[in-house]
């Protein structure tokens, strides 16, 4: 793996501090198995909607129960 530093003049600890983040983050996406499910996105969580109380009834009521907040 090559780093090239195409502007600016780190010093030599922030270099070390951003090498470490790039391993760091190259032997966690290493260690997944593949075939094994990535993480879901909080806005797909179904228990998003279910955490908030559903909105009494009423004319508008069938707008708020997708968009809880």
């Amino acid at each position: 793996m090559t780093i090239k530093v195409i502007r600016g003049n780190p010093t030599p600890e922030e270099l070390a501090a951003a090498l470490a983040v790039v391993r760091a983050r190259a032997a966690a996406a290493a260690s997944v198995p593949s075939g094994a499910p990535g993480s879901r996105d909080s806005w797909a969580d179904p228990a998003r909607i279910g955490a908030h109380r559903l909105p009494q009834p009423g004319p508008t009521t069938w707008s708020r129960t997708y968009w809880p907040g």
